[in-house]
């Protein structure tokens, strides 16, 4: 833990360790012979490079695979406008080593560095740079180890050989706007598909998507506290217009292209590609409504696709880690909700009931798959947010690891797990390797140890049962104290679950509550990981669903702890600044005062594939794009509010906030308003991200 006394306080402490996942081992791969498991960490908790690095299975020792700092002499990263957008994609703000990828054997390892190709051998630990024509991104070797295939800024796609004796390119792009080899934005941003070129078993051919963004809108991100800088320009396919067309095609090493072929009118979106030797291809391609999609094989030989699974959805269709997959004995593997139940499903056998909410598949065996889940809608023994492992083999469906009441993740792979477990009460995760059952090492992780303890009290609250946590200030004596102001702290939207079974995700609300609060984090309806019934409860009403929740979340809870409803604030950032204005504005009765982060105030603003899966299209339905907007209800506002805007932010644009302002000056509502000059929708900044903190708890006592 770090002694610099400017460093001694939680929020600056919080900031610098990017919320402590700096120096915690991460990204694990394990090579298919067992023989060494990879992870990216960087030397300190302070130090944000990664290195990567091995562990060696036999002996337990980590060694350094490549060190950042030795393969650029020392000198800083310089990273492309494209690097810089790709890890504001993916949340990324580390540095140094922040992916790479393995070939067939595990023992060779591709990177990016500063825009530059670099491989290391796992085996002697040893890294280099290998010819390449740059600025690159998502550098793949092949399975056999001999090329190394990489995109560039140019939009190629190119091969060098791993042996560093040549580097060319496989596919160049038309003209600008289109590039090969690489995901979109919409395909980063809400598909979580952030690659776009797969490498066949036999290291021969590729499939590679190709991107076209030029019927894409083009908005411009300026720099207002720097006039003289020019704006950039932004591709942005905003709700109800049009996407970047997406092809893929099947590229041989000498250049060869064959098309793969569907029906991309009617399933525009490629949202997975899985080639194992295990079978063909397979694609799994979305509807622009994301009520119907196909999963398809591809003929490798003539690009052809045929149907192998139809499904639809009155509501919508979700995405999950790790399938459509195959098993080694080719069934199809995938994970539906038909039965109302989030189930696990190997050729036409549902494997799992209702007493789990299958989440991921991470590895796929000889003869068992491995998933991970929570608790089903039958199962409210365990508590809110946990999360578990699970086989399903020839036993039936076991318990794959134990992780008691905490949350698990896993990588498996050549007879060895790397196993990541959580606890409430212990900071950041345990990271152990097992064979078998039997752990044989544990990765060190280099994480500071926060300068506070968090105490989350969970709770299913209030009639639907809301997974919430209750955080009260340390010491708190009710007979002393008595009723506290309250802050209700949420996200509280798809994909973003926040009551979980960790100490460090409730860091920041444990802070808040030591500063005089008592705190209430509420998973309501549309949060992950209760049920398909529970997530789209929110279709077409994003506003009237989560709002509600939270009331009843807070007026549950207040039965037991000491809440003073007549003093209620709420904070959020990005969904859950949209739902902290949206509490003051329509909720004045109830929220006494709002910190809205980089709220989506006018939905029409926002991305496709997010937005029209669950307001469906503006065009279609503007009366549900008008119902759960902010700006019409701007002349409402009785309540302190605070907006909080990074002016860089390409995902959530400053037009959101200034939009809503503007609304509110003209209705003569007074509010304030935080620019944050060259803030994207991260806040990676030291000094910004300790200070948001400590504004934000100025106005809420002051407004409460």
């Amino acid at each position: 833990m770090t002694t610099d006394s400017s460093a001694a306080t939680f929020p600056r402490q919080y900031a610098r360790t990017l919320r402590y996942t700096v120096g915690a081992p991460r990204s694990f791969a394990v090579a298919p012979d067992g023989a060494r498991v990879a992870f990216l960490r960087s030397r300190s908790g302070t130090d944000r490079a990664n290195l990567l690095w091995t562990l060696d299975a036999a002996t337990g020792e980590e060694r350094i695979a490549a060190d950042p700092a030795a393969l650029l002499g020392g000198g800083e990263e310089d990273l492309s406008p494209a690097e810089k957008a790709r890890r504001e994609r993916s949340r990324e703000g580390s540095a140094g080593i922040v992916g790479y990828a393995l070939d067939g054997s595990g023992t060779l390892a591709a990177f990016a560095l500063s825009g530059r190709l670099f491989t290391a051998d796992l085996r002697t630990g040893t890294a280099r740079e290998l010819p390449a024509t740059g600025p690159l991104v998502d550098p793949r070797p092949a399975p056999d180890g001999v090329h190394v295939a990489y995109a560039n800024t140019a939009g190629e796609l190119r091969l060098s050989r791993a042996d560093g004796t040549a580097d060319r390119v496989l596919v160049a792009p038309e003209r600008a706007g289109v590039t090969w080899g690489q995901a979109e934005f919409i395909a980063q941003e809400e598909m979580d598909r952030d690659r776009g070129y797969w490498w066949s078993p036999d290291s021969d051919r590729l499939l590679v998507a190709r991107a076209d963004d030029a019927p894409v809108q083009r908005w411009w991100i300026a720099d207002p506290a720097n006039p003289g800088t020019a704006p950039a320009e932004v591709a942005y396919p905003a709700a109800g217009t049009p996407n970047a067309e997406v092809t893929l095609w099947l590229l041989g090493l000498d250049g060869a292209r064959t098309e793969v072929v569907w029906d991309r009118e009617a399933f525009p979106y490629l949202a997975r590609v899985h080639w194992s030797a295990n079978g063909a291809p397979l694609l799994l391609v979305q509807a622009r409504d994301q009520r119907s999609q196909q999963i398809r094989t591809v003929d490798t030989a003539t690009g052809a696709t045929e149907l192998l699974r139809a499904e639809q959805d009155p509501v919508w269709l979700d995405l999950f880690p790790g399938v459509p997959a195959w098993t080694p004995g080719g069934e199809l593997v995938r994970i539906d909700d038909e039965s109302q139940v989030r189930a696990l499903v190997v050729g036409d056998r549902q494997l799992t009931g209702d007493t789990l909410h299958v989440r991921s598949v991470f590895a796929i065996t000889d003869d068992s798959v491995l998933f991970s889940a929570s608790a089903g809608p039958s199962d409210i023994d365990l508590p809110p947010g946990w999360t578990g492992l699970f086989r399903a083999g020839p036993d039936g469906v076991t318990r794959f690891a134990d992780n008691g009441d905490g949350a698990a993740s896993a990588v498996h792979g050549g007879g060895l797990t790397v196993l990541s477990t959580t606890s409430a009460t212990q900071p950041g995760s345990t990271v152990r390797v097992l064979r078998g059952d039997e752990v044989i090492a544990t990765i060190a992780s280099h994480a500071e140890t926060p300068l506070l303890t968090a105490r989350p009290q969970f709770r299913f609250a209030g009639e639907r049962c809301i997974p919430s946590a209750v955080f009260l200030p340390t010491g708190y004596d009710r007979e002393r104290d008595g009723l506290l102001p309250v802050l209700m702290d949420p996200y509280g939207g798809p994909h973003g679950q926040r009551v979980v079974q960790a100490h460090n995700p409730h860091l920041t609300s444990q802070w808040f509550a030591d500063q005089g609060f008592a705190v209430v984090v509420a998973d309501g309806r549309g949060t992950p990981g209760r049920s398909p019934e529970w997530e789209k409860a929110i279709a077409f009403d994003f506003a009237g669903v989560t709002l509600q929740d939270q009331v009843d979340a807070l007026h549950g809870l207040a039965e037991e702890f000491p809440l003073d409803l007549g003093r209620v604030g709420i904070r959020g950032w990005s969904y859950g600044g949209y739902l902290s204005a949206l509490a003051v504005l329509r909720r004045p009765d109830v929220f006494h005062a709002a910190v809205s982060g980089a709220p989506v105030t006018d939905f029409g603003l926002y991305d496709t594939h997010y937005t029209e899966r669950y307001l469906g299209h503006p065009a279609e339905r503007p009366e549900v794009y008008q119902a759960n907007s902010l700006i019409p209800d701007a002349p409402k506002l009785e309540r302190p509010l605070m907006l909080v805007h990074g002016l860089a932010d390409d995902n959530v644009v400053a037009a959101h906030t200034l939009r809503l302002s503007s609304a509110l000056l003209a209705a003569g509502r007074a509010h304030t308003v935080l620019p944050l000059s060259g803030v994207t929708h991260m806040t990676p900044q030291e000094e910004v991200a300790e200070n948001l903190l400590l504004l934000q708890v100025e106005f809420l006592k002051n407004a409460l």
